[in-house]
Parts: C-alpha cells; structure tokens; sequence
C-alpha cells in the first residue's frame, strides 16, 4: 500500500520547470491582454471618421474618448472581489463575453451618446479582463520568473494597441470605422471559446477555496507530468492577516494597508504621465514648430522601447529587490523626461532622450502588476491587483485633464516636461517608502513566517 502524502501547491510549482500547459496559460492570457489593448486604443483610430463622417467637432469627442477609461476603472475596482469569490478563469471569460459583445453593439452605435454609453460599457469589460489576466499567470508562475513571465504577458497590451493602428489603417479605407469595432468584438468572442476549453482556473484558488480535490490533481500533473494519485492534501502556506475575512478586508488589512495605498499612488502617478504624453505630446511637439508627420514619428518611439523596458525590467526584479527596481524605473523616467525638455534644440537628442523615456516609463509601469501579485496573498490577489489598476485608471484621466489645461494655460514645451518629471518623483518615493515601512515592521507580507495561512484541501 502506497503512503498517501500532502503538497504544498505554490513549493510544487516553484520545484517544476515551466511546462507545455503553463506556456498555455501565458499564451491565452497574452492574447486576453493583445486584444485588450486593441479594443482600449480602437476609438482612437476610428475618431478621424466620425468626425469626417458625423460632421462633429473634434472637442465633442471628449466624452466618447474618456468613456472606456472610466469603465476601466469600474470593472477593475468590481471585477477584483468577485474573482477572489468566484474564481479568476470565470470572471476573465464572463469579462472578455462582455467586452466583445460590447464592442459589436458599438460598432451598430448611430449617435454620440449610444457611442459613449457603449464604449463605458466596453471599458467595463476591458477593465475587469486585465487583471485577472495578470492573477491568473501570476498563481502558475514559479517565484524564480514570476516578475519576467508576468511582464512578458503585459507586454501584450501595448502590442495589441500598435497591431490595432496598422489593422486600422487598412480596415477603414475598405470597409468603414464600423469594420474595425466588429473586429475588436469578434476576436474576443473567438478567444472566449478557447478560454472556455482550455484554460483552467487557478490551482492555487482551488486550494483556497476548497473546491475538489481531483481538480488540483488533474492540473498540477499536467503540469509536472506525475500522475499524484498518491497526494490526498493539497495546501497553500503563505502570509495573511490572522482573521482573513473578506479579500477587500485583507487588501486594507493593517500588514498591507500602507503597501496598497503606495502601490495606488505609484500606478496612479505612472498613469499621469503615459495618458497626458499619448494624448498630447503630438500637439507638443507641432507647437515646438515640427511637422505633422514628425511630430506622429517621434511621438511613436515613446511606446516603441515599452517592450524591451518590461521584459528587462521584470528579468531584474526577479533578481534583486523588486520594489527597487521598479522605483529605479520611475527615477530615470524622471531624469529622462526632464531631460527631453531641455533638448528641444537637438533633433538627434532628443529622439534618443524620448526612446530611452518611454523604455523606462514603459518598463516600469508595465511591472506594477506583477509586483501588486508578489504582494498580495492568493485570498486577496486578484482584488489588490485590480484596485490598483482601477484605482490608477484615474491617474489616466486626471493625465488626459492635466494635458488639456496645459495646453489652455500655453504652458511651453520645456515646462511641461519638467512638471511631469514630479510624478515620476512621486511615484519613486511611494515604492521606496513601501520598501523601507516592509524592512520596518521586519519582514515581506508575501514571505512571512509570521500569521501564517495554511489553506489545505483534503
């Protein structure tokens, strides 16, 4: 007779090598996150039409343009608990129906303010997928790469985005703006169905939440190839307050508290930045006394270097101290921003000054959900991700407003990328004081031998 035995599920995965079925559950979540960032950037392509074919005036089209962000914000800030409750694969697949169902019916929109109601409502969906996305391959990763895999899976966002502009270009001329919104609603109902077949929900939730046993059994072999049969526990030993209580509850729980509200700050602060420079930095740079067409190209390097910065950056913080390097990512965004101001009169300078910028911003924001998924424990994961990038979806808007006042007080090239040099600042003194209050009270709450959830399954 075998002897029967217990596995620690998060000790198992961080023994195994990354496997064929965890490689799956990065693919399908990188896609979740491509087309996500092709349904967030599609407005945007598509605004010259209506403008042209609505005979609207462009200012009409703020509310339509900030509608998504404040859905973003909602679905995060909901979508968040309800994952911690319900589960991540269920809410990523509810969410990525909802989104594309919304983007099809948008595509059908005859007026301003259907337009803007449904595209709040696409951003709904857009906001609840992305950062289940991000638990989700975050509880299958081993610690070692957890930051680097995790990024590399971010960096889908931002490929979907500039991917969506070249489709764009060529769907419109042929088929009309309509085209390019059925196609950011069919791609997603697509994925849905492969969601639904093949990607399984968190083992780690499974654990927590005591759901059968021969479900965590099933994929952890797959992922190591051991059939298991003789395992008759599985548990997840981790940090958590003593009385967990709710996800929201352990979000603002005294051991992690102070670390949210640095990590709001932090994304909040980043998002200043990015929305205010996408938005506006074309009009910057024409008002500088380039051309049209120079101003879009040097525009474009911003997000160009946002690959290389997240990938590198989550190889880093899965060799040092994350929070650090994330932190450096925000200083020399900082210093290189500031720098882009006083290179106005230097073509060569500053092309290479808004590269390496972008390189940095890019690669340190795009870090921020994977260090908000070492923070949290499995019990509140997906609501602490969420939150912050709900929470941090008003930097983008306050960045967007920001912009325009700028623009309306003619404040200058140089003194608007000075001023954007402070919230990068701030956001560096927020993970640093997240660092030293962690080193204060004496130990990491992800890591911690102190209050101890053991969540077992039997």
């Amino acid at each position: 007779m075998s002897q029967s035995r217990a596995v620690d599920v998060p000790a198992y995965i961080n023994a195994q090598r990354f496997s064929g079925y965890q490689w799956l559950v990065l693919i399908l979540c990188f896609f979740v996150v491509a087309i996500d960032g092709f349904d967030t950037a599609a407005i945007g392509y598509i605004a010259p039409s209506l403008v042209q074919q609505w005979h609207i005036d462009r200012g009409s089209l703020g509310p339509v343009l900030s509608a998504a962000l404040f859905g973003l914000a909602g679905g995060a800030i909901f979508a968040g608990p309800l994952a911690d409750k319900l589960g991540r694969k269920t809410l990523l697949v509810l969410s990525v129906v909802f989104f594309g169902v919304a983007s099809l019916a948008t595509a059908f929109a005859q007026d301003l303010d259907t337009l803007t109601a449904l595209r709040f409502l696409t951003g709904l969906g857009l906001g609840a997928a992305m950062p289940n996305a991000v638990t989700l391959i975050s509880e299958y990763a081993p610690e070692s790469r957890r930051a680097v895999i995790v990024n590399t899976m971010f960096c889908g966002f931002p490929l979907g985005a500039s991917i969506g502009g070249f489709v764009a270009s060529w769907l419109i001329p042929h088929f009309g703006w309509h085209s390019v919104l059925v196609l950011g609603g069919v791609l997603p109902l697509a994925l849905s169905v492969l969601l639904i077949l093949c990607l399984p929900e968190s083992v780690k939730f499974l654990v927590v939440r005591q759901k059968p046993i021969e479900h965590v059994r099933r994929i952890l072999s797959r992922i190591s190839g051991e059939s298991l049969s003789d395992v008759d526990e599985f548990t997840v030993n981790e940090a958590a307050p003593k009385r967990a209580g709710s996800a929201v509850s352990v979000v603002l729980s005294k051991p992690y508290g102070f670390g949210s509200v640095m990590l709001w700050l932090t994304y909040f602060m980043g998002l200043v930045i990015f929305y205010l420079l996408t938005s506006w930095m074309p009009i910057l740079f024409k008002d500088a006394g380039f051309t049209i067409e120079r101003a879009a190209l040097i525009t474009a390097l911003f997000p160009l270097g946002g690959g290389i910065g997240t990938v590198l950056s989550g190889w880093l913080m899965d060799k040092f101290n994350a929070q650090k390097v994330v932190a450096v990512g925000y200083a020399l965004t900082a210093v290189l921003v500031y720098a882009v101001g006083q290179a106005i009169g230097n073509i060569g300078l500053l092309v290479a000054l808004i590269f390496l910028a972008g390189t940095a911003m890019n690669g340190a924001q795009s870090s921020m959900p994977s260090l908000a998924a070492m923070f949290y424990p499995t019990h509140g994961r997906a609501t602490g991700v969420a939150w912050m990038l709900g929470i941090g979806r008003f930097g983008g808007i306050a960045g967007a407003l920001l912009g325009a006042e700028l623009m309306r007080r003619h404040l200058g090239f140089s003194a608007t990328f000075s001023l954007l040099a402070i919230p990068a600042v701030i956001a560096t003194v927020a993970l640093l004081a997240k660092n030293a209050w962690e080193r204060a009270r004496g130990h990491l709450p992800t890591t911690s031998n102190d209050a101890r959830n053991s969540a077992a399954m039997h």
